[in-house]
């Protein structure tokens, strides 16, 4: 039964969907080149050039005589929220985590050289580079290169081409169970290691390679893990060549989980804690060994995460949705959300941003809490165990960036229960999806506020699904077994025991198809 019966959802007319032009390379600006306009003539490669060889051949021949150097670097993310708080800044080629006062680092660009090209020439520059086997723009991350590594060389580039994963029309699910007609879910977690933290990892990954190659101090890549960034550091570091060792909440993660980092060569330590637990021994094993720390704390991976929410402006055609719904733990993706819209829209890209919506587990709800205060009183709390276990933080290390992100979009934090999550993940499986539970997290909030009309039946909606279904079978195979405890699993769909002769099967089968067809 749809949960919306009485919402004629049949009839909703489709939002309108607004095209850009796109614009000639005459009617762009003198100061807004067109990247054809932009590119020299590549020398002759010869048949046994790889694709970093031309790569390397061509960023030898560009000339940039009459363009703006693209830079960033790092500031405390308190001169973000307020620029006068501070004037320190480090080189991206510096090792360091946290500014002098202790508070998180941001990445911030060089705008006003981004804005030497208008909004026009950004948009064509990126969806020139959709789809191609250049190096390194077939990565979703690497298409936006100026505004992610602006001066990290080709070759020290690290990727999977990750990213430009599947925006998909969840159109049954939207229509059955919501009344809704233009609801998105956004596959991050269709990657190189089935998640989306591919897009922040190949970034640190490749700057780890060029500090490296200017013979940094650094040994080797660090993190703590829920399972995702684990695996997403461990493949990167193995296809650089980089040691890489991970932290694990021993008997917390899904088998899927952690036999990625053990199959690509990572040092695995399982450790009798929780997430945050194995967060503050990594954080004091990187600040006495040279372990490059690899945890969102590091603000260099918020850069290709951000690149996802391009992504979605991009797939629109630049047309900016109503709303984005983020699952948030330690809460650094919210933020790359927020960033990616934010830039878009500072560039000329966009006219807007979308309304961001931050979804947690009831049982690690740290940021729901503070937003049901009002913003007034932010306590970490103890997480408990969750099915959304990347999620299970009580103590996120991002948590000052969250609020920001959500102040600034006029954002709105939900929750969900186990039981809420899991039927919502059975619901969208129903439907053709096949989701983890992080995104029936994120489902649960839509609900929610689609069911108090906050969210309209016509409003464009995109879910950020995280992770792939495939890492989190235990829990799939559990609930349609109804085999989790105090939990109804309502949706529950096992197999039909049946014994091996025509009658039998055909009564089971009579039986099934008289009840679809009421």
């Amino acid at each position: 039964m749809a949960a919306f019966p009485l919402l004629p959802s049949a009839h909703i007319a489709p939002k309108p969907t607004l095209h850009f032009i796109k614009a000639s390379t005459s009617d762009l600006p003198k100061t807004s080149p067109s990247p054809s306009s932009t590119k020299p003539q590549l020398p002759s490669l010869k048949p046994h050039h790889n694709i970093r060889e031309e790569a390397r051949l061509h960023n030898a021949a560009t000339v940039t005589t009459n363009h703006p150097r693209f830079s960033a670097k790092y500031v405390p993310f308190t001169s973000i929220t307020d620029p006068s708080s501070s004037d320190e800044s480090y080189s991206l080629d510096e090792i360091v985590y946290r500014s002098q006062s202790g508070s998180l680092l941001d990445v911030q660009h060089d705008m006003s050289a981004l804005k030497h090209f208008d909004g026009a020439y950004w948009r064509n520059l990126f969806d020139s580079r959709v789809g191609k086997t250049t190096w390194p723009f077939g990565s979703g991350v690497w298409s936006k290169k100026e505004w992610v590594l602006p001066e990290i060389d080709y070759d020290d580039i690290i990727s999977a081409f990750e990213g430009n994963s599947n925006l998909f029309w969840a159109e049954r699910y939207g229509k059955d169970f919501l009344g809704m007609n233009d609801l998105w879910v956004k596959h991050c977690g269709i990657s190189h290691t089935g998640s989306f933290k591919d897009l922040g990892m190949t970034v640190l990954v490749s700057q780890v390679n060029r500090l490296r190659k200017m013979n940094k101090p650094v040994v080797g890549v660090g993190c703590a893990s829920t399972g995702d960034t684990s695996a997403a550091l461990s493949a990167y570091c193995a296809a650089a060549g980089i040691p890489s060792l991970v932290f694990l909440p021993a008997n917390r993660i899904s088998m899927a989980q952690l036999v990625q980092p053990i199959a690509n060569g990572a040092f695995v330590l399982s450790i009798d804690t929780d997430f945050d637990g194995c967060m503050q021994l990594i954080r004091e094993v990187t600040a006495e060994l040279p372990i490059y720390l690899a945890n969102s704390l590091n603000s260099l991976r918020l850069e290709g995460q951000k690149t996802a929410a391009i992504e979605i402006l991009q797939q629109f055609d630049w047309e900016v949705p109503d709303w984005v719904i983020v699952p948030g733990g330690n809460l650094g993706n919210i933020y790359a959300f927020y960033k990616g819209f934010s830039m878009c829209k500072e560039l000329g890209l966009v006219d807007k941003i979308p309304r961001l919506v931050c979804a947690q587990a009831a049982n690690a709800n740290p940021l729901y809490l503070y937003f049901k205060s009002g913003w007034k009183d932010f306590q970490p709390v103890k997480a408990k165990t969750t099915f959304a276990s990347a999620i299970q933080i009580g103590d996120p290390v991002s948590i000052d960036r969250a609020v920001y992100a959500l102040k600034n979009s006029n954002g709105i934090v939900e929750e969900a229960t186990e039981e809420e999550l899991m039927d919502a993940m059975a619901q969208a499986d129903s439907t053709g999806m096949f989701t983890c539970p992080h995104t029936g997290v994120a489902l649960t909030a839509l609900n929610k506020l689609r069911r108090s009309g906050v969210i309209g039946p016509t409003d464009r909606t995109v879910v950020v699904s995280t992770a792939h279904g495939l890492k989190f079978t235990q829990s799939k195979i559990d609930y349609h077994s109804k085999n989790i405890k105090d939990m109804a699993c309502r949706l529950a769909n096992p197999p039909v025991q049946v014994t091996a002769d025509f009658g039998s099967v055909m009564d089971v089968l009579k039986k099934y198809l008289l009840s679809k067809s009421h």
